[in-house]
This record gives structure tokens, C-alpha cells and sequence, in this order.
């Protein structure tokens, strides 16, 4: 099977719209062909992406899609786009916007991120989300603003590090960085709003963790989940 972008045919036409726009624009962008399966989609083969609707809509027998789990199918080596409703037209997007955790940091992710932003000639924005140490709220008086702010420059050159090699490889992508004190899917829901798309890796299989599902609930723009050791 040649190399392609696979459209899963959402539950409703609004769905279904919205899915088939999203990837026919993608096979457009990354110059390869694109074919519409019905839902569930059926093994990827050497599928480059498959493109599925946003969980919560409800299946033809009128079932919530389930938004813990991967789609029947879906191509555990292979980025997985889940898209809203709202047509990508319908919004403007002016950056991809990648979440990375900088102590464990997906390569399939950050590679997809990049290659995307570079693609739709737009700006990477990365943001990476730390915490307070867990005996920080013991601490009688708060914590120190020195010591906040010590915290937060390593996390800062965390990133960095992560992102040094990318930067060198794809000198054409501008990259905006954010080291935020927040839960990983509140921060990417803040900045994501306005993305042409959010990439999130996750570990290969089909249960996606916590961050992914909580970005599905809240997310209303398109949503790549790339495994790691996904073929990108």
C-alpha cells in the first residue's frame, strides 16, 4: 500500500465533514493521497496519518464515542489527528502548538510538530508544563519566590536542551518557548485556541493516559497524538 492520509468517515455529516476537509488539506500540504474508510477504520498499513472525529460525538446507534482510547484500529505506530467539528478553515491558525514533557520528550512528537509547522509555513509553539516539588505545599510560609524562580530557569534550559537539536535541524521553523506552572493539559487548552494543530505524544497501545483524554474533552482544534516510535 502506498504511503497516505487515512480519513476515518465520522458518526455524523457534520463529523464526517470536518474530518475529510481537515485531511484532504493535509494530503494536499504533505503531497500525498488521501483515502475516506468508514468508522472504525480498518489497520493503517503504512498509513502516514489517520485522521479520526473528536470523541463526544455520538455513534450511529447513538453511543457517546469513547475519548479514553484510541479508535478501533487506529494505527498504534502511526500519528493519530482527531478533529473537531469546526471546519480548520474556520478558524485562523497561525501556529502548531506542541506539548512536551523536557525530562521524557517523545522524538516521533516533536519531529511531527516541526515537519508540520514547516508545512503550513507558521511558527512552532512548545510548551512545556512543570510543578511546584509535592512537599512544596508543606512549606508554613509558601514557597520563596528565589526558590520558584530557580525552579523555573531549569526548567527553562530543560527545554532548551530538548529543543537545541530541532532548532539546528529545521533553521526555517521560528520556535516560540513557554515553561508554565500548570497541569499539561490546561496549559496546552490555554495556548491551543487558536492552533492550526496540537501535537501530544503518548506511548503506543490503546490507552492514551490522562493528559490526552482531558485535551480531547476540552480541545477545539484539531489534536495529533503521536506514539512514540511512531514512523513520521
Amino acid at each position: 500500500m502506498d504511503r497516505m492520509i487515512l480519513a476515518c468517515a465520522g458518526p455524523s455529516a457534520r463529523a464526517h465533514s470536518a474530518v475529510v476537509e481537515w485531511a484532504r488539506e493535509e494530503a494536499r500540504l504533505r503531497r500525498l493521497p488521501m483515502r475516506v474508510v468508514p468508522w472504525p477504520p480498518p489497520e493503517a498499513g503504512v498509513t502516514d496519518i489517520v485522521v479520526c472525529a473528536m470523541p463526544g460525538e455520538e455513534a450511529a446507534d447513538g453511543r457517546p464515542l469513547d475519548s479514553g482510547r484510541a479508535p478501533a484500529g487506529g494505527a498504534p505506530d502511526r500519528p493519530l489527528v482527531v478533529v473537531a467539528d469546526a471546519p480548520a478553515s474556520s478558524c485562523r491558525s497561525e501556529h502548531v502548538l506542541l506539548g512536551v514533557d523536557a525530562r521524557h520528550p517523545s522524538d516521533s512528537a516533536v519531529l511531527f510538530a516541526f515537519d508540520s509547522a514547516r508545512i503550513r509555513g507558521v511558527r512552532l509553539h512548545v510548551v512545556h508544563a512543570w510543578a511546584l516539588p509535592s512537599d512544596a505545599a508543606a512549606w508554613p510560609f509558601g514557597v520563596p519566590e528565589e526558590e520558584r524562580a530557580t525552579w523555573e530557569d531549569h526548567e527553562v534550559q530543560l527545554l532548551a536542551d530538548v529543543l537545541r537539536p530541532w532548532r539546528e535541524k529545521y533553521p526555517e521553523v521560528a520556535v516560540q518557548e513557554d515553561v508554565l506552572l500548570l497541569e499539561p493539559a490546561q496549559a496546552l487548552l490555554h495556548h491551543g485556541e487558536h492552533a492550526a494543530l496540537v501535537v501530544v505524544g503518548a506511548k503506543p497501545g490503546t490507552e492514551w493516559g490522562e493528559v490526552v483524554p482531558a485535551l480531547l474533552r476540552g480541545a477545539t482544534r484539531p489534536v495529533a497524538v503521536v506514539p512514540t516510535g511512531a514512523r513520521t
